[in-house]
């Protein structure tokens, strides 16, 4: 790399590192004068060093050389003094730094967490969830300490670093500089090992996303552990995590190892060349010995700076490193946004549209292949076909969790991209086979639908739900708390729940994705009856293999491979002999005895 080269890539790192600290500016600006405050109170505190190795000069030159302590009794208690001014000093920059960091930490974890649900579904099907806690809410932590702990100790250690290096110049310039090279000197390795240790960091970052990803999977899917006896199986994956860890972090200590007693060792040469060379000038009278002690006072407490002010840029590395993520969360853009300016949706006259429609989740692999239906107002409408067919996935694209790639969905003719999420999204409710329910109370979740919602509103949608007479065995009654995702609760229950919250809602457009697939037939019973409740005067799109709703549908739409292949009554395709009466066949060959509430085989109608 030529000398040009080398300068651009200096002015490179330099500017993306302002950009960087500019961008933290950002989060300090609003407590500036906290800041000031912190800033007085962090000052004198390297300072107040350089003041006692200052001191030992006259102490040790009346002590040492002319025996008498009349003129400098006082020191002793001097030296106690400032260093419980020090003391007090630091109590407080910890204090207001704690205050500080605190609030900026909440402020960027916020800004993190409003991002975070700007994000589209295919980000979450994506990204792991340890990712999501690694760089969501640690990495916010680690930006933090940045901002102020780490910068509190840097400048206590570059103001007491620039004090006694003063004491030093000031007590004696030949012996100054040689201390100051040799100082320097030991900062040389620290700076060489810089880029193993981030590498090193950044993959260990990496593997502890993958281990709280690991605890979260066996966590939600601890009953399949226990029913599978997957214990040995999930202990052996946690072991070759955590040995991957622990190479990681061997690495990092043997360079960390090898980094302190070579400091150490460089110090101790120092050290040494200023004892030899000092002791010179004391015997030539060049220096007397109260300089001498002073000048070895403020070195030994100089190399402590020194040595930690390598630490400190070290930390403050590995913190900008932490920050590079978390800016480059801020900085992402979400696929699916809400246009500027949107389109309002009216009452909706006319229904829903799907022109020509194409998806895939993965390139290559069409989920839907220019798919054209149309949902009328009021009409319910029944998707059934095999497995992997597109059903859900038309269900998952009319409320815009991802966009089409050709074509397009219109409600009264207006592009759903045109229109403002939060808009679209009113207008839809969604009771899907495995809906999540939220740690808290039954009201809290039943309330996600309408926090407005007064007292007989909830009972209302509580009795068209069909959970009253469950409630009320309930000694806490609506806030009961149920445990995360709804534990507490039985399948049907949770089901119910979830119908009140979406009967709460008093959406238009009602979309149902195998809400009564994972029940048994008296619980499926149940939820058909408030599933009921919630069709009326909707325009209701039902995904669904349970008979009872395909026959209660105005139409039928039979979808396989990402086409469309049949549409009609139920009746109508009957008697048309093709793929919906196959299927319907089957199931009444394998139920003898089907009446309303049995349910066409999963493996064909899913």
């Amino acid at each position: 790399m030529n000398f040009r080269d080398a300068l651009s890539t200096i002015r490179h790192k330099l500017s993306v590192q302002w950009a960087l600290y500019r961008r933290i500016y950002r989060y300090v600006h609003p407590y500036l004068g906290f800041v000031a405050l912190w800033m007085l109170l962090t000052l004198p505190i390297g300072t107040l060093d350089a003041a006692i190795a200052f001191s030992l000069r006259p102490y040790a030159d009346t002590i040492l050389v002319k025996q008498s302590i009349s003129s400098v009794s006082l020191v002793p208690f001097v030296i106690v003094g400032f260093t419980l001014v020090q003391g007090l000093l630091n109590y407080g920059s910890i204090y207001l730094g704690g205050w500080l960091g605190s609030h900026i930490l909440n402020n960027i974890r916020q800004e993190l967490f409003e991002k975070l649900q700007t994000m589209d579904v295919c980000y979450f099907d994506q990204t792991p969830s340890g990712m999501v806690i690694q760089r969501y809410l640690n990495d916010p932590q680690v930006l933090q300490s940045s901002i102020l702990n780490n910068f509190k100790d840097l400048t206590i250690r570059l103001v007491a670093s620039i004090s006694l290096i003063f004491v030093l110049l000031y007590t004696s310039w030949k012996l100054a500089i040689v201390a100051i090279v040799i100082l320097m000197a030991t900062l040389i390795p620290s700076t060489r090992i810089r880029k193993s240790i981030r590498g090193l960091n950044l993959r260990i970052l990496d593997i502890t996303s993958n281990l709280i990803s690991f605890y979260t999977e066996t966590t939600m899917g601890i009953r399949v552990v226990y029913g599978y006896n997957l214990h040995q199986e999930r202990l052996t994956k946690f072991k070759a995590v955590q040995n991957d860890i622990h190479h990681q972090n061997l690495g990092l200590f043997r360079i960390q190892g090898r980094l302190t007693p070579t400091m150490h060792f460089i110090a101790s040469i120092g050290i040494a060349l200023i004892i030899w060379q000092g002791s010179q000038l004391v015997v030539t009278h060049q220096l007397t010995t109260g300089a001498f002690v002073s000048f070895l006072a403020a070195l030994v407490m100089l190399y402590n700076p020194i040595k930690n002010l390598g630490n400190s840029l070290f930390t403050t590395q590995n913190a900008l490193m932490a920050a590079e993520r978390v800016f480059e969360i801020m900085d992402l853009q979400p696929t699916v946004q809400s246009p500027k300016p949107s389109k309002p949706i009216g009452r909706i006259q006319k229904g829903i549209s799907l022109e020509n429609v194409s998806f895939s989740y993965t390139n290559g692999i069409p989920v839907l292949k220019d798919i054209s239906l149309q949902f009328r107002v009021g009409e319910t409408v029944a998707l059934v076909g095999n497995s992997g067919g597109g059903k859900s996935t038309i269900a998952s694209l009319i409320p815009r969790f991802y966009d089409v790639q050709s074509g397009a969905i219109t409600i009264d003719g207006v592009d759903i991209r045109d229109v403002d999420l939060a808009d679209l999204r009113h207008q839809i409710a969604m009771v899907t086979q495995d809906n999540f329910l939220f740690n808290g109370s039954l009201r809290e979740n039943i309330l996600m639908g309408n926090p407005e919602a007064s007292e007989a509103d909830i009972m209302d949608v509580v009795d068209k739900a069909y959970l009253s007479d469950f409630i009320q065995e309930l000694p806490a009654g609506l806030e009961t708390l149920i445990g995360e995702r709804g534990i507490m609760l039985s399948g049907g229950q949770r089901q119910r729940v979830a119908i009140a919250r979406a009967l709460l809602k008093n959406a238009p457009i009602v979309i149902l994705d195998e809400a009564t697939s994972a029940l048994d037939n008296q619980s499926e019973a149940v939820v058909q009856k408030a599933l009921e409740a919630l069709m009326v005067n909707r325009t209701v799109i039902v995904i669904a293999h349970r008979l009872s709703t395909i026959r209660n549908a105005h139409r039928v739409v039979v979808i396989d491979g990402g086409n469309v292949m049949e549409e009609g009554s139920h009746d109508a395709l009957l008697a048309q002999g093709g793929m919906y009466a196959s299927l319907y066949n089957l199931q009444f060959q394998n139920n003898a005895n089907a009446n309303s509430t049995i349910a066409l085989p999963e493996e064909a109608l899913v």
